[in-house]
């Protein structure tokens, strides 16, 4: 499962790599409403939230679905400019200029891709805006989530002008109440990340500098196709316009992609948490999870946590055969959870314990990626 990006005869020059304030405070807006996701946050989020105006944080619970559950192709509007070469605003409200010139059509899709509306997300097709039935879809959702989230829906459907009018309002709020601060701290380092991945770039070449961004994105060896390696299955190609390349400081460990058909390809990639600078495949990680699950390896790791073993002393502690033995290390060794060392004939086996103590944190980073 991934995301696969067409570049067929894109220009060096046509990928570009920039910050987007509207982009980050999206990202701040699900850190407050997620925090579960965003554990290295917590401090910042707590800080905001204890100073928050009660009518500001009521207004928040309206329309978090843009943010909390998905996050809307609203917050990266460029993207939907025609031409498919519009880049980010320099400012907040550079960018809110951007939402306002997307077409009804356009911002009632994007407000509403948490409904069955996504369904044709990648294809195109009618929206809730001229077919019955996906309006419909798009209330009885938008129902699920709640009452006050049913009445933005009502609204949204009903004045779509109005309800843009509501949004821009409550992020320019939202700028006046934390995030000018918050975006004035951090802008210089996505500006210098943004520097250096161009630089990388233009030395180096498009492979080195996905790559730097993330081991999760990788470019094909005929230089044709990116693949971003998610939990999700999706198509976009830059055709006749642009590559968008965003970093977030706020946003690990969401590694999203903008693949909207007709809108301009964007990955929004993180930066800042060297921690994280090479997440796990998924693949690998599934291997991992499914190479625990046996309950034999399990007691294995048991007795290889504590200390090295030869093969031939987990015949005699675990009472089996050699061939069974090795059978369930290769497994493991496969994986990636144990290591090896030779001393004189023998070979020992340990439990990679920090690769273990990771797998948590791999497996929320491949979940949420």
């Amino acid at each position: 499962m991934s995301v696969h990006i067409d570049i067929t005869g894109l220009r060096q020059e046509q990928v570009v790599f920039a910050p987007s304030p509207l982009g980050e405070l999206c990202m701040a807006l699900h850190a407050m409403s997620e925090p579960g996701h965003h554990p290295g946050l917590q401090g910042w989020v707590t800080g905001v939230t204890a100073r928050l105006d009660p009518h500001l944080a009521d207004r928040m619970c309206e329309a978090d679905f843009l943010w909390r559950s998905t996050f809307s192709d609203l917050f990266l509007p460029y993207a939907g400019i025609p031409g498919r070469s519009t880049l980010p605003g320099a400012t907040l409200a550079e960018e809110l200029d951007l939402v306002d010139k997307l077409t009804d059509e356009q911002f009632v899709d994007a407000a509403l891709e948490f409904t069955t509306c996504a369904l044709t997300y990648g294809t195109g097709g009618p929206g809730p805006l001229s077919d019955a039935t996906i309006r419909l879809r798009a209330l009885e959702q938008a129902a699920t989530r709640g009452p006050r989230q049913l009445a933005f829906t009502e609204r949204l459907l009903a004045a779509p002008p109005r309800t843009r009018a509501w949004l821009r309002q409550f992020l320019e709020d939202c700028d006046e109440a934390f995030f000018a601060e918050t975006w004035s701290r951090m802008q210089h380092q996505l500006a210098a990340d943004a520097r250096h991945k161009t630089d990388l770039l233009r030395h180096k070449g498009l492979a080195e500098a996905l790559t730097s961004m993330s081991t999760a994105v990788t470019l094909d060896e005929s230089a044709t196709r990116i693949t971003v390696d998610k939990l999700g299955d999706g198509r976009t190609a830059t055709q006749d316009g642009g590559l968008l390349l965003v970093p977030t400081s706020l946003g690990w460990p969401h590694l999203t992609v903008l693949y909207r058909y007709g809108w301009q390809p964007v990955v929004h990639y993180p930066v800042g948490s060297p921690k994280f600078a090479a997440p796990t495949s998924l693949e690998q990680l599934t291997l991992r999870m499914t190479a625990l699950s046996h309950p034999v390896r399990m007691r294995l790791c048991r007795s290889l946590a504590r200390t090295a073993f030869t093969t031939s002393e987990l015949t005699q502690v675990h009472n089996m055969t050699a061939p069974e033995i090795s059978r369930h290390l290769g497994v493991l060794k496969k994986a990636g959870l144990i290591t090896t060392r030779r001393r004189g004939r023998y070979v020992l086996h340990q439990l990679d314990v920090t690769m273990v103590a990771r797998l948590g944190s791999d497996f929320l980073e491949g979940i949420l990626r």
